[in-house]
């Protein structure tokens, strides 16, 4: 398994953006799928984002779709949330997750073996 840590999370006014970073410990980073997921107040942990091991290929929630976008820089074992435009209901805490299964679509809580204890964005009207 990997180790993550994400940063960057804070307050912002509707309108604004932050980008969040998850760094991975360990030698086998690029061999990852990495993804983002979310989880407000009284709601389930919920997909935002995934990327594959190459960073080929990417998928979003439609909820976030044209304003957020992941990325990933293997050389530095870090995976990237850049969240544009962001809105009150992009308020959550925020998780990075890593597995090697191969990247698609519809991948859910369950596809991710490895978890980052998460940051808080919180996003003012």
């Amino acid at each position: 398994q990997v180790q993550l840590v994400e940063s960057g999370g804070g307050l912002v006014q509707a309108g604004g953006s932050l980008r969040l970073s998850c760094a991975a410990s360990g030698r086998t980073f690029s061999s990852y799928t990495m993804g983002w997921f979310r989880q407000a107040p009284g709601k389930e942990r919920e997909f935002v984002a995934t990327i594959s091991w190459s960073g080929g290929r990417t998928y979003y929630a439609d909820s976030v779709k044209g304003r957020f976008t992941i990325s990933r820089d293997n050389a530095k074992n870090t995976v990237y949330l850049q969240m544009n435009s962001l809105k009150p209901e992009d308020t959550a805490v925020y998780y990075c997750a890593a597995d090697r299964q191969v990247v698609r679509a519809t991948m859910t809580l369950a596809d991710f073996g490895s978890w980052g204890q998460g940051t808080q964005v919180t996003v003012s009207s």
